[in-house]
C-alpha cells in the first residue's frame, strides 16, 4: 500500500514531537504538519525552524487539519487529549513509553481501537524541548507498535509505513509484553540513575563529591538529566511492572551484597562475567 498521508498533526511539540516533525520535513517535505502545544514558545520555535506548517490554537484545530495525529504528550496527558479527539475519524498513534493506559483510555473514548495504533520510538535523549529536535533521531532505531486485534490492518500498515519512511525499524509487540520489558530495560534504569544522583546529593549537601566523579558516574547518571515530569508520569503509569522490576532488582542487589560481605570472590566474579557477556551481546546486536 502506498503511503498517501498528506496531513499529519502533532500534539505536543517537545523533543520527540519536534524530532518527528523534523524527520518528516527532511524526508517527506510535501506532507503538511499542523501542531498544538500548550507552550506557545514551542509552537513559535517550530514555525521559526520550519518544523511545522501550522501552529494550532487547539487540539480540535489539529484534528480539522490532519489525516493522522501523533500524540507526543506525557502519558498522563494522553486521555485528556483523546477525549478532545472523540469525533476524529483519522488515524491516531502516539510515542509514549507506556502502552496499557493509552489503550484503556482510547477504548473508553472510542469504544474500539479500530483507528488507534499505539507506538513507542526506542530513541531519545536526556535533552528535551523542541529546541533539541533532531531529524535523525529515529534513523536506524526501533519503533515498537502495539496494535490490538480490533485495530484495522490498513491503519497499522499506514503507521508502520510512516516510520519506515523516516528510516526507522518497525517491530510489533503485545502491549503487556511491551510494558513489562520496558519497565526492565528503560524505566528501571532511569529510576536507578535518579536514585543514585539524589542519594549522593542528599548525603553530600555541599555537592563536593561530584568533583571526584569519573566517567563511569557520568555515563551511568546521564539519563538522570532527562525531563523530570515525563519520567514521573512514566513511573506512575507503569507502576505495577516497574515495582515488580524494582523488587527483583532489590533481591539481586541483596544477593551481591551478601557475596561481598562473605568474601565470595568466585561467585562474585561469575556474576560480573555473566553481566559483561550479556552487555557485550547487547552492544554487538545494536551496533550492527
Amino acid at each position: 500500500m502506498k503511503l498517501e498521508l498528506q496531513r499529519i498533526g502533532i500534539i505536543g511539540l517537545g523533543l520527540i514531537g519536534g524530532s518527528l516533525a523534523a524527520a518528516v520535513k527532511s524526508r517527506r517535505n510535501s506532507i503538511k504538519i499542523s501542531a498544538y502545544d500548550t507552550d506557545q514558545t514551542a509552537l513559535r520555535r517550530g514555525l521559526g525552524d520550519n518544523l511545522i506548517d501550522v501552529a494550532c490554537d487547539s487540539v480540535q484545530e489539529v484534528a480539522d487539519n490532519s489525516d493522522l495525529i501523533v500524540l507526543a504528550v506525557p502519558v498522563n496527558s494522553a486521555k485528556a487529549n483523546l477525549i478532545q479527539l472523540a469525533d476524529f475519524k483519522g488515524i491516531i498513534t502516539d510515542v509514549g513509553s507506556v502502552k496499557a493506559p493509552l489503550l484503556a483510555s482510547a477504548r473508553e473514548v472510542f469504544g474500539d481501537l479500530a483507528q488507534v495504533v499505539p507506538g513507542h520510538p526506542i530513541a531519545g535523549s536526556e535533552k528535551h524541548g523542541v529546541e533539541a529536535a533532531d531529524a535523525n533521531l529515529f534513523t536506524d532505531h526501533k519503533i515498537i507498535l502495539t496494535p490490538t486485534s480490533d485495530t484495522r490492518p490498513e491503519v497499522v500498515e499506514r503507521v508502520a509505513q510512516l516510520w519506515t519512511s523516516l528510516g526507522a525499524m518497525v517491530l510489533m509487540m503485545d502491549v503487556q509484553d511491551h510494558d513489562r520489558i520496558l519497565a526492565q530495560t528503560s524505566h528501571l534504569p532511569h529510576l536507578l540513575a535518579y536514585a543514585l544522583v539524589d542519594l549522593l546529593a542528599v548525603e553530600n549537601e555541599d555537592l563536593a563529591v561530584f568533583q571526584y566523579a569519573a566517567g563511569g558516574f557520568r555515563d551511568f547518571s546521564r539519563i538522570a538529566a532527562s525531563d523530570v515530569s515525563m519520567w514521573r508520569d512514566i513511573f506512575i503509569s507503569n507502576k505495577k511492572e516497574l515495582l515488580a522490576a524494582v523488587r527483583t532488582y532489590r533481591a539481586r542487589l541483596e544477593g551481591l551484597e551478601k557475596l561481598i560481605e562473605d568474601d565470595q570472590f568466585d561467585q562474585l566474579e561469575q556474576v560480573l562475567s555473566r553481566a559483561k557477556a550479556a552487555r557485550d551481546y547487547f552492544t554487538s546486536i545494536n551496533d550492527n
